[in-house]
């Protein structure tokens, strides 16, 4: 297929699309969202709930897999410009993401609405929270972790939660009323009883199993098949051997929760190939004149492929404001490629 003719490898790619989109800040996007902005923003573009089930078994997906999101991170960092719009699916591995390149708003898509449950639940975790460690202790239900370095590194904090006790059973009841609170009292949003049973499952789960829990924990009730959290924060660049996940520094973490504290973290319900979701977004995006810089989209593509509907989803992203530096990032075994979207798009443009 054309995509699969046109994907490159990060250093040459970047050596041909690094540089600045013309326009790219001439846009209107908002510096924050209302709450009710943020609400409503939600429920227009999103599409019902869906169904999906990895080759692993799991219907869900609290958290990733991919150990080269560090390298992928420092990458875009490098290359990407800021203040552009970050496309993405999955959970937590957008943080880092988002992270690497400073974008104006992000939209996270996925075709479970528990995933919009999951980024409810980190929304309102970064927004109680005023340092990586007390997120990180508060994510996982732990007691404070002990006096850490100034300038701590992912591997300190990991390793000190792995230590940490869990909090008792009461304990995190408050804990999960204080997220619910946070978002429905505060905030305003019309959680139902499913989002509620959502959140609970998501929140137990990161509960239950701490830094140890994996891609298939929440399912299988067991850790170890997969890389777990701790593994995932602590990954490193394979050119520099740096940490570039949300939690490897204060910048980080701080960018993140800045951008969910303005309402400009914006989890979606949609199929990649539905009729409604991407094609709503870029909608959005060009009624203020904005472009798509990055597109994560992981590995649903091949899934789309599977099913026959790889078409739809290459009409939807054709569909989206893109310019020649908007760019895919896909993992493969070997790190990630990046594909240029206005090339690997071309040839369903319009359709």
């Amino acid at each position: 297929m054309l995509r699969r003719a046109l994907t490159i490898a990060v250093p040459v790619l970047f050596l041909t699309l690094a540089h600045p989109a013309a326009g790219r800040h001439a846009d209107t996007l908002p510096a924050a969202l209302t709450d009710r902005e943020f609400w409503s923003l939600i429920e227009q573009l999103s599409e019902p709930n869906g169904a999906f089930v990895s080759r692993s078994g799991s219907p869900d997906n609290l958290l990733s897999n991919e150990m080269q999101v560090s390298t992928v991170a420092a990458a875009l960092a490098r290359q990407m410009p800021a203040a552009g719009v970050y496309l993405g699916v999955g959970p937590e591995q957008n943080f880092t993401y988002i992270a690497a390149i400073r974008p104006r708003i992000a939209f996270i898509t996925d075709i479970r609405r528990g995933n919009m449950d999951l980024h409810l639940v980190y929304k309102a975790l970064f927004e109680m929270s005023s340092t990586r460690a007390e997120f990180a202790a508060r994510l996982f239900g732990r007691k404070a972790v002990p006096a850490l370095p100034r300038t701590f590194t992912a591997a300190q904090l990991m390793a000190a939660l792995e230590r940490a006790a869990p909090v008792d059973e009461p304990t995190f009841a408050n804990h999960l009323k204080a997220v619910v609170d946070l978002l429905t009292t505060k905030h305003g949003f019309a959680l139902g009883a499913d989002d509620r049973a959502n959140i609970e499952h998501v929140y137990r789960a990161f509960y239950r199993f701490g830094p140890a829990i994996d891609y298939t924990s929440s399912i299988s009730g067991r850790t170890g098949q997969f890389r777990n959290y701790a593994a995932l924060m602590t990954s490193v660049d394979s050119l520099s051997g740096e940490e570039r996940g949300f939690l490897a520094s204060d910048e980080n973490f701080a960018l993140v929760k800045a951008m969910e504290s303005k309402n400009l973290i914006v989890p979606v319900v949609g199929d990649f190939a539905g009729p409604k979701a991407l094609r709503a977004i870029g909608a959005w995006l060009r009624a203020r004149g904005a472009t798509v810089s990055v597109f994560y989209v992981s590995n649903v593509e091949q899934y789309l492929e599977q099913n026959g509907v790889w078409p739809a989803f290459c009409a939807n992203a054709a569909a989206l404001p893109l310019d020649r530096s908007s760019l895919f990032i896909r993992p493969n075994r070997g790190g990630s490629s990046f594909g240029p979207m206005l090339a690997e798009t071309a040839s369903c443009a319009g359709k």
